[in-house]
């Protein structure tokens, strides 16, 4: 039957007992979660230090090794021409909004110097043309600066946290490889169910690592296709930008930022100068 609590409001002993069920298995399920992960942390622990003092012997797979380490050594590398690049982003918008600024003040005392105006307007100009050159190329700098830190921070990175559970996974197997063979090399009597326990954690977590393994190779594989198929792009773009704007061809650089699909803020273009028509 509801009973009566002190407010007046009922309670159903079923519920009650339902909810502290629940609650009860809600309570040993994280336990048992907390002295699982403590065993294994301690197992890891254990197979990393001996790995170090050379007591344990890991797995070894030379060839996908050396391709992460490849991968690594790729990363820092292209860490090094993007932060080149975005400095040299930063410092040419400098220059760009310098002449801008610098055209404007001819220009204005163009106005005010009849004297020397045909000069400074003949300078007004050349410093609007090449701001409008330069934004033109800000536009080519920063996609290419977008680019390659997608690559660098997103593309690879999301590889390289895969090496990474691949890793753990990898210690992990060793940990209990090793736990397996201790097993096996004890003495016969009362080690049924222990052997039985070690076989099944060991079988475990090699499926997990090798799971891992084949993950990690299908990506540096994809990675490294991907990477070839965006810096190819990415270099053109860079070096025909480039050379169009210092050797002044501005119909070159325009050309280069509509072979790349390159779209340009309106309100950054300045109208094109005499010089330019």
């Amino acid at each position: 039957m509801p009973t009566r609590t002190a407010r007046g409001e009922q309670s159903l002993p079923g519920l009650n007992i339902n909810n502290s069920s629940e609650v009860r298995s809600a309570t040993v399920a994280k336990i048992e979660h907390l002295k699982n992960w403590s065993i294994s942390t301690y197992k890891c622990t254990k197979q990393i230090i001996s790995e170090k003092l050379g007591k344990s012997s890991r797995t070894v797979d030379t060839e996908l090794e050396s391709q992460i380490d490849l991968l690594r050594d790729v990363q820092r590398k292209y860490l090094h021409i993007l932060r080149l690049s975005r400095a040299l982003s930063s410092h040419f918008h400098h220059v760009v909004t310098t002449q801008q600024g610098l055209g404007e003040a001819f220009a204005d005392l163009a106005q005010k110097s009849p004297e020397l105006q045909s000069e400074f307007l003949c300078n007004a100009e050349t410093q609007r043309s090449l701001s409008r050159h330069g934004e033109i190329l800000m536009a080519a700098l920063d996609f290419f600066v977008s680019s390659v830190n997608t690559l660098v921070n997103k593309t690879m990175e999301d590889t390289l946290l895969t090496v990474k559970r691949y890793e753990a996974a990898r210690i992990e197997y060793d940990a209990y490889r090793s736990d397996l063979e201790i097993v096996l090399q004890s003495p016969a009597s009362g080690q049924a169910n222990t052997l039985a326990d070690a076989q099944l954690a060991y079988d475990e977590h090699k499926t997990e690592f090798e799971k891992l393994r084949a993950d990690v190779s299908v990506k540096l594989r994809f990675l490294n296709e991907n990477r070839v198929k965006v810096m190819h792009k990415q270099l053109l773009l860079f070096h025909n930008a480039v050379s169009a704007y210092f050797s002044g061809n501005q119909t070159a650089l325009e050309a280069t930022l509509k072979q790349f699909n390159i779209k340009m803020k309106t309100g950054n273009i300045a109208p094109s100068s005499w010089l330019e028509q």
